[in-house]
């Protein structure tokens, strides 16, 4: 556990929730959501108290046909003054329509298995963060925040553990390129409080842990005790989250949904840490989500929710 002089945990800082069921979440619904939706979506999650929403990505519409409308959602969202609307881009001309757009922060994206790079976006790691490097150029040129995605940072479904050295490398290749800030992806959901500790020994005495954030995946149910483990023994106050639970990958097979943002928030707020992000706000925002959806989504806190609402109406 990081503690200060004295032996106590220390946590001054406000952890900042980074809201990815927009982009992330919504990416690997077969049926397509309608924009109008997806704008009110991200306009109800701007005012729940989050840092950051992903709202889109602008890969090719043939890719992801779901997110084939991220210019116009990010033309008619209402951005709230102290929330970054972000969005996914792989290559020059995602830049190009995220300019258009008005993003003030990009993210671009590779893996820490060679496997999973080829299977999503059909190169080599060495490739991908050469195809980044106009990209990285481009929107720092323009006065863009860069985050960098790294999936599969304990385990790929393609060649199993992946060893934390492996993740080191492709971090620091990312940050000599120029990006910002790293996302450290647990892609398949495997990981366990135990693979958190391994991956964050190796990272955190050697990067700069405000420049880190963690991104989960629940399929094992262990991504809140991941949470709490990054936040309570390495000081990790950034965590990519998605309204009730939402999302899933389309090249990590059986892999879940990303943590609940809720879910993360009610137990980061249990054990003491400070969030101006009010998870009653995300229930409802998922909530309705969830109708256009038809289907109940993962989160727990949403369930007890609606649970109570049923039996406070009954009563």
């Amino acid at each position: 556990m990081m503690r200060d002089s004295n032996g106590s945990s220390s946590h001054a800082s406000v952890i900042r929730i980074v809201e990815v069921g927009p982009r992330d979440g919504l990416q690997n619904e077969s049926e397509v959501v309608p924009t109008s939706v997806k704008v009110a979506f991200v306009d109800a999650l701007s005012k729940s108290g989050v840092a950051e929403i992903e709202a889109g990505s602008f890969v090719s519409p043939r890719a992801i046909p779901q997110l084939a409308d991220s210019d116009e959602v990010f033309r008619r969202i209402e951005r709230l003054p102290g929330v970054i609307y972000s969005a996914l881009v792989p290559n020059e001309r995602g830049l190009e329509r995220a300019r258009a757009a008005a993003v003030t922060k990009i993210a671009v994206f590779t893996a820490a298995s060679d496997s999973f790079t080829r299977r999503n976006i059909n190169c080599t790691i060495g490739e991908s963060i050469e195809r980044f490097r106009p990209v990285v150029f481009g929107a720092k040129r323009d006065g863009m925040t860069v985050r960098g995605y790294v999936s599969t940072v304990t385990h790929c479904p393609f060649e199993g553990a992946v060893q934390p050295a492996q993740v080191l490398d492709v971090v620091r290749q990312l940050l000599d390129l120029g990006v910002d800030e790293i996302s450290l992806g647990d892609t398949v959901g495997k990981a366990a409080p135990r693979d958190i500790r391994k991956l964050l020994d190796e990272i955190v005495p050697r990067i700069d842990r405000s420049r880190l954030s963690l991104h989960v995946h629940d399929t094992c149910g262990m991504a809140v005790a991941n949470v709490l483990t990054a936040w309570t023994e390495y000081s990790i106050e950034v965590f990519d989250t998605a309204a009730g639970g939402l999302g899933g990958c389309p090249y990590a097979p059986g892999a879940s949904g990303n943590v609940a943002t809720e879910d993360v928030v009610y137990a980061l707020k249990a054990s003491g840490a400070s969030l101006v992000v009010d998870e009653r706000k995300v229930i409802a925002a998922a909530s309705e989500i969830g109708k256009v959806l038809n289907r109940r989504l993962s989160s727990r806190l949403s369930q007890v929710q609606t649970e109570q609402t049923a039996y406070e109406g009954a009563a």
